[in-house]
């Protein structure tokens, strides 16, 4: 199941969307499946920092959005990188404690990867 390409209510959607909803939804999406993954005192961390800086990229991109000036929108593109590139580690560490959710990690890591592609082209043509 790719969590990013569902609808809210679970649906599998094929619309093209935005970049805001883009980063809403693979911060949503990324909730979820952080959701499936069992608690204990190594995963607790891992899940919480990667809900952290999965759903930082969207706020970060909201604020790029609404930037005053060039700077600041060059700024807050530049954390929406840092973001997407984190999201991208705790992914994987996650994927070393619970071997069994690699694969479905993998996915999410993949939109991160995507993401973060996306947001250092913008960052070099502005």
């Amino acid at each position: 199941m790719l969590y990013c390409l569902m609808n809210d209510e679970g649906v599998p959607s094929k619309r093209s969307f935005d970049l805001e909803e883009r980063t809403a939804r693979f911060g949503k999406a990324a909730i979820r499946f952080l959701r499936t993954i069992p608690e204990n005192s190594v995963t607790r961390p891992l899940i919480q920092q990667a809900v952290r800086s999965a759903t930082s990229v969207g706020a970060n991109y909201c604020e790029a959005d609404d930037a005053g000036s060039k700077k600041e929108f060059k700024y807050r593109i530049s954390m929406c990188k840092r973001e997407t590139r984190e999201t991208k580690h705790w992914l994987r560490m996650l994927a070393t404690a619970d071997p069994e959710r690699k694969e479905e990690c993998r996915k999410i890591w993949q939109e991160a990867k995507e993401l973060h592609l996306i947001f250092a082209t913008i960052f070099r043509n502005c």
